[in-house]
């Protein structure tokens, strides 16, 4: 395996993030037509370290939370739940019109009804992380951290998340952390800072270990020169990441791992789901398999929380993209937006196709 990981650590993956709730209507309906609801805690990033912690592992998450909020006390409970330590600073609300936790307000489609999705973080605390509110070096160099995963949502959330994520992935690679980074790129959160994105995102690309993102993700994140972003045609998408992939090697030349899904939608209830990761000059490709969908929101996060527990775990590298492609999968499965695996032999089952009922 070519990436080394450190011994003796009390966190074996690390993630900032900007927790929030997401409330879905009941029963697969739309939003403008339901008046009930589920709530759940949610963040990309947490969704990731769900899956090590539901299998073992000790997780950590920096945050910032609203002061006596009860949004606030419902996302702290629900990290506990899901053994996820977290630390972060407590914030006022300061008004009505001060900070809160980020909404997700999505509905999970059916047949041939599409989800949508709105996101409302006006005031969202998690704007507002800050190396400041963290000892860093404690964290990192004392207590100890395997991996680290980033995320670019947050590190494209704020000139102040920016800086919060640059110097989180500096501090690791002195420290001989794995960096995980997922360039997660969002139109909406790059205009009018593209600049100072692009070099923010650069220089954590070129300390990272790992690097996740579609072909859109690589070129509007790091300017790589690419193909068009392929259509729906899966041979297609797989063709124009790999041609990006040769060329981001170049261009990032310490990074081990890249890794995309692939992803072709038949209806909401059912997806042909793949994968493909580079490791050690060699390709491992899973070519899309029909998964029932439950819910999509997350298989993504579900496939790279996988990826990350399986090298953790130091599995041989071509079961890596086996391991993440089966979390992706199960978080289809779940009305959360978190694969929670009961064991690895869950995962491995969904892996090997077998459903069959367990006594």
């Amino acid at each position: 395996m070519s990436l080394i990981l450190k011994t003796n650590c009390k966190y074996a993956l690390l993630t900032p993030t900007s927790m929030g709730v997401r409330i879905t209507p009941a029963d697969r309906q739309p939003v403008h037509a339901s008046d009930t609801f589920k709530m759940q805690a949610t963040s990309a990033e947490s969704n990731v370290a769900t899956v090590s912690s539901s299998l073992g592992l000790p997780v950590k998450i920096l945050t910032r939370f609203v002061k006596d909020s009860p949004i606030s006390r419902f996302i702290k409970d629900n990290l506990a739940s899901r053994h996820i330590d977290f630390e972060g600073a407590e914030v006022e609300q300061g008004s009505p019109w001060g900070h809160r936790h980020q909404f997700n307000i999505a509905d999970s489609g059916f047949g041939n009804r599409g989800p949508r999705v709105q996101n409302d973080r006006a005031g969202e605390v998690g704007l507002g992380l800050s190396v400041e509110e963290f000892d860093l070096e404690r964290i990192f160099a004392e207590e100890g951290v395997q991996c680290v995963h980033l995320s670019g949502l947050i590190a494209a959330l704020s000139t102040e998340t920016s800086k919060f994520c640059l110097e989180i992935a500096r501090i690791a690679k002195k420290n001989r952390t794995l960096i995980s980074f997922d360039l997660n790129h969002r139109a909406s959160f790059w205009a009018g800072r593209e600049e100072e994105l692009h070099n923010a995102f650069t220089e954590i690309a070129e300390l990272s270990d790992i690097l996740v993102g579609n072909e859109e993700d690589f070129q509007l994140c790091l300017n790589l020169k690419g193909p068009e972003a392929g259509g729906e045609n899966i041979s297609e998408k797989l063709d124009s990441f790999k041609i990006m992939i040769e060329n981001a090697k170049k261009r990032f030349p310490n990074t081990s791992v890249f890794a995309t899904t692939l992803r072709e939608v038949v209806n909401a209830n059912c997806h042909l789901w793949g994968a493909v990761i580079w490791v050690d000059e060699e390709w491992h490709i899973v070519k899309p398999r029909e998964i029932g969908v439950l819910d999509r929101i997350g298989g993504g996060d579900g496939f790279v929380g996988g990826l990350l527990y399986a090298i953790l775990k130091q599995m041989e590298s071509e079961k890596w993209i086996q391991f993440g492609w089966a979390c992706g999968a199960l978080a289809a499965t779940m009305m959360t937006d978190y694969a929670q695996p009961a064991d690895e032999e869950q995962v491995w089952s969904i892996w090997e196709g077998n459903a069959r009922v367990r006594r």
